[in-house]
């Protein structure tokens, strides 16, 4: 493998996908949003009338992503991490964001609701580090503020160091 996979994930609304996106272009690595390849795929299996979504289904997303997983140069998008194998990620980033900064975000996306009040819970406690350290390495685990367009800079920045850094020593 000769470019490095990176997770970017977090609460819905701290960023991922404006990061993953910007990461991808600058470093020449492929994005892919877990959420819009389960749509265009359709993994799905079956529907959350509560939280008025559609249920992902885990294995058939680990199904399409293996063989590109494997390649290595991948940049996933995805706001839960605990069902993808270990073996996929080089580093895990875990984006956090203020609670009324997140708070206007998912209002704007128009969460209303347990939707919106959850999330923001699932942000207070910490709940997405919490899973991605008992998922992953915890050396391998690095939480990012992502608050303000200066945040995301600097992350970029942080982040491009390290994939240059991995490529150096792994080629």
């Amino acid at each position: 493998m000769r470019r490095p996979n990176v997770l970017i994930t977090g609460t819905p609304g701290v960023g991922k996908t404006t990061l993953g996106k910007e990461l991808a272009s600058r470093a020449g690595l492929s994005y892919i949003n877990v959420g819009d390849l389960a749509k265009e795929g359709e993994l799905y299996e079956g529907f959350d009338e509560e939280y008025d979504c559609p249920i992902l289904d885990e294995d058939r997303v680990i199904d399409e992503l293996e063989d590109r997983m494997s390649e290595g140069g991948v940049i996933v998008d995805y706001h839960g991490c605990d069902f993808f194998p270990e073996r996929w990620f080089h580093i895990v980033f875990v984006l956090r964001t203020d609670n009324s900064c997140l708070y206007d975000r998912l209002e704007s996306r128009g969460y209303t609701g347990k939707k919106l009040q959850d999330n923001i819970q699932c942000e207070i406690f910490q709940t997405l580090y919490e899973e991605a350290v008992l998922s992953y390495k915890k050396e391998i685990v690095h939480q990012l503020p992502s608050n303000t367009p200066e945040d995301l800079e600097r992350n970029l920045d942080q982040i491009m160091q390290w994939i240059e850094q991995w490529m150096k020593d792994n080629n």
